[in-house]
């Protein structure tokens, strides 16, 4: 293992295997490339010299259990971007939840890790000009989309109580990485942004960041690094769940793919839903024919994904559980080849590709997926065992990212696997359905976005990222409505804003 300390961003003490080296130089980030070139397997740490004392060393070989993995971890407040940098991304990657291990590209040069074969499979693709922390957070937002898993991690550091120096935040620096980091309209909306928000009017940092050119990361760059987690992941049981409604042809080829998988699931839980109170099941194949596996029906007149999936989750007996729609389709080697990516990877939950037919693959890396898939995800029992899908987005949109922000508050990262796919059939909607009517769906002013979406925002998303998104919101919404006119479209925009806050603060303060 290497360490390297580090103090005014200068490098101050070099040890390998607890021992002291000498070093050629003190630029931060080039001692990490030369140290990675002299120990090319090998795990390297960072860490301020003044918390050095608080670096939980014994803790790194859990944290580390594969190779392509970088942590850090900022005890303070303070951080190096400002907050504004939420106008610019509206992932579930920038509200840190520091209590737990946490999915995020903002590093920081407190204390932190990674494997030496990333670095030099970087180094010809990286500045080290500038200081450390922008080197290391242009690393992390650069090689995350690559598969690099990135965390923020309370288990490098034990004890701290000291206060630490920071440098102020820079807006010249905020606008620099934007630019270099996003697409070019991104610095015209963080202008922007600032100014309406904020009433702050940046031009120097504005102007100075067109002179920086984007970075990008050759394609595949980090392919060639394998990973193999030294976690052990135990149990290889595995229980279904599926909510159907008014789709028995369909679910019946669901369960058929479920009858030949070469790892067989132990249960499969289904919950048919039918609003007619004098109906009775129509899934009468369920006892027709033997299958493979036992079979929990559950049959309910109340409606809604969310209701049917927690009375799902009430009954899974098995160590992992398979999210599945009811219009989907499966090749045999599924379930194993799954759980085997799964054992690979140490982790404790995915979401799979889930494509229609002739879909373009968008997604073709593995990599920390930001939402999460309620039909096509597989999750480890223990850490659900409390949970619930959240009934304050019943008929609305949210309810699967908000699943997936409560597995990462957790401390469970939600990592996306391109193989094995799930084919989804975009089946028609099935019948006993009714269109639910909405408190806010007679409203004379309809709002904007829907309330269930405003409340995932206000649940799980900074201040920044909540005005940013209204912004970006009213350019898109221009062209798809009706009034043309720009002043009454921002006076009615305005009006439909507040609408949807008002109804997502009835919803949150709901029981």
């Amino acid at each position: 293992m290497i360490a390297i300390y580090h103090e005014n961003n200068n490098v101050v003490q070099v040890e390998v295997d607890a021992k002291p080296i000498t070093f050629s130089q003190n630029n931060i980030a080039r001692t990490l490339f030369e140290m990675a070139k002299l120990y090319p397997n090998s795990l390297l740490i960072w860490c301020h010299i003044d918390l050095k004392p608080n670096l939980n060393l014994a803790g790194m070989v859990t944290v580390f259990h594969h190779n392509k993995i970088m942590v850090s971890y900022n005890p303070i407040d303070e951080t190096f971007l400002s907050e504004a940098i939420g106008y610019c991304e509206l992932s579930s990657f920038i509200k840190i939840n520091k209590k737990v291990s946490y999915p995020s590209w903002l590093v920081s040069s407190f204390a932190g890790g990674i494997h030496t074969s990333v670095l030099n499979t970087l180094k010809d693709s990286l500045s080290t000009s500038g200081s450390f922390d922008y080197f290391l957070h242009s690393l992390a937002k650069l090689a995350m989309p690559e598969g690099l898993l990135c965390y923020s991690e309370p288990q490098l550091l034990t004890g701290f109580s000291r206060k630490i120096a920071t440098s102020k935040k820079n807006t010249f620096v905020l606008f620099r990485f934007v630019k270099q980091h996003y697409k070019i309209q991104w610095i015209f909306l963080l202008f922007l942004n600032l100014f309406l928000y904020e009433r702050k009017i940046p031009v120097l940092p504005f102007v100075f960041s067109l002179f920086y050119v984007r970075r990008k990361l050759s394609e595949n760059i980090l392919d060639e690094i394998e990973v193999s987690s030294k976690k052990q992941v135990t149990g290889g049981k595995i229980d279904v769940i599926i909510p159907t409604i008014g789709r028995k042809d369909y679910l019946y080829n669901v369960l058929q793919d479920l009858k030949i998988q070469t790892s067989l699931p132990s249960k499969v839980i289904i919950v048919e839903q039918n609003p007619n109170p004098l109906s009775i099941s129509e899934l009468d194949y369920l006892t027709r024919e033997n299958w493979p596996f036992s079979i929990e029906h559950i049959f309910t007149h109340q409606t809604g994904a969310c209701n049917a999936r927690n009375l799902a989750l009430k009954e899974i007996k098995s160590e992992w559980v398979f999210m599945a729609d009811d219009d989907i389709r499966l090749e045999k080697y599924f379930l194993e080849k799954a759980l085997e990516q799964i054992k690979l990877y140490g982790i404790k939950a995915a979401t799979f590709n889930c494509f229609q037919k002739n879909e373009k693959l968008i997604y073709k890396k593995i990599f920390q997926w930001p939402t999460f898939g309620s039909g096509c995800s597989i999750v480890q029992h223990q850490f659900i065992k409390n949970m619930q899908f959240n009934m304050k987005f019943e008929f609305g949109f949210g309810e699967d990212a908000d699943f997936g922000m409560q597995l990462r508050n957790q401390g469970v990262d939600v990592i996306y696997f391109p193989k094995p796919e799930i084919l989804h059939l975009k089946a028609p909607i099935g019948g006993f359905r009714t269109k639910p009517v909405l408190p806010w769906h007679n409203d004379k002013i309809q709002p904007k976005p829907s309330p269930t979406v405003m409340l995932y925002d206000q649940l799980h998303l900074s201040k920044q990222q909540i005005k940013g998104y209204k912004t970006i919101l009213f350019f898109k919404f221009y062209k798809l409505q009706t009034i043309k006119n720009p002043i009454r479209y921002f006076l009615n925009f305005k009006m439909q804003w507040k609408q949807s806050e008002y109804w997502a603060n009835e919803l949150k303060n709901k029981k």
